[in-house]
């Protein structure tokens, strides 16, 4: 089972232009609807490829309801939190040439006590859910919610045999770290705003992989987009570098969702670092492809991960084991 907790969910309303125009008029060609948010994204890769998934979040107004009905209509069973404010929407305005603009909505402000209601929803879904079942914890937090949140999820997560993923930015992000999360996979962004400093190579993605694992995580992946994912595991684990194949992307939107996903069905299928990131990295390549974010084909995702290089590196960083090699 994998339990998606979504604290920030949206609708993604998805644009077609031929032309963005600052300061004028702009007319779509086509506009659609999708249920988003990080975890509805990853809820909808898993469930994509064959894993048992539940969402839980906040929802309100008609936005949540709109965000409701897709969900359920893709067969995801759901636990809702209902909420005063407004569930936001998000824009992502395609342009002709292919360039994606996003506006996000910072979501509708959240109390007390409807944070306290979805940590109580959460603790009952982890205790039925028990032992062996992955948690991922993916987004932004509204307005309202603490910034330690996350860490509290992850600290009851794991009271409960649950292993905790986490995807986040900003203070909530800093503040997991010292819950031990499982796996950590922040964007190029993320890793730098925690690091404090560019991550702009496959060496600075690593030494922020070894900062966050000092600060309690257990196994970090650092997504680099079109130049893959650096990943840093526990224990005798190998610092692994991906390269995804190249291809002409509709959309980036929801990407790094469909790797945290891969991340978690390759978990549930037993698979070893090396293959569990060419799944992740395939996962997030085939989001590109797809009509809309969180909509991978399964058939393209095998496809695609054939194609995935995946190299162990040595201690230093810099020198390609001998051992391994690309596949």
């Amino acid at each position: 089972m994998l339990v998606c907790v979504s604290a920030n969910p949206a609708i993604d309303r998805r644009l077609q232009l031929e032309s963005i125009a600052v300061g004028e008029v702009n007319r779509a060609v086509s506009a659609k609807p999708f249920p988003g948010g990080k975890a509805a994204h990853v809820a909808m890769v898993a469930r994509a490829l064959a894993v048992e998934v539940t969402w839980v979040g906040f929802l309100g107004g008609a936005a949540g309801e709109e965000c409701e009905s897709g969900l359920s209509a893709l067969g995801i069973p759901l636990t809702i939190v209902r909420t005063r404010a407004d569930t936001r929407a998000n824009l992502e305005i395609i342009a002709r040439d292919g360039t994606v603009t996003e506006i996000l909505e910072p979501g509708g402000g959240v109390t007390a006590g409807e944070v306290e209601r979805l940590l109580s929803a959460c603790r009952d879904i982890f205790a039925e859910s028990g032992e062996g079942s992955q948690v991922a914890l993916s987004g932004s937090l509204p307005p309202g919610a603490p910034a330690d949140f996350y860490a509290e999820l992850i600290r009851l997560a794991r009271l409960y045999g649950c292993r905790a993923l986490l995807d986040t930015s900003g203070e909530a992000l800093r503040q997991a770290l010292a819950a031990a999360p499982d796996l950590v996979k922040p964007n190029r962004a993320e890793a730098t705003w925690l690091a404090g400093r560019p991550v702009n190579s496959a060496d600075a993605a690593i030494e922020v992989a070894h900062e966050m694992m000092d600060a309690g995580a257990r196994a970090v992946a650092v997504s680099l987009g079109a130049d893959g994912i650096v990943w840093e595991g526990a224990g005798n684990s190998a610092t692994l570098i991906s390269q995804p194949p190249p291809v002409v992307a509709r959309s980036t939107v929801g990407c790094g969702d469909a790797a945290l996903a891969g991340f978690a069905v390759a978990h549930a299928r037993g698979l070893c670092d090396e293959d569990a990131l060419c799944l992740a990295v395939a996962c997030g390549t085939a989001n590109c492809l797809a009509e809309s974010p969180g909509r991978v084909d399964p058939l393209e995702v095998e496809r695609i991960m054939q194609q995935v290089s995946v190299q162990p590196l040595q201690a230093d960083w810099r020198e390609v084991k001998t051992r391994g090699g690309a596949r």
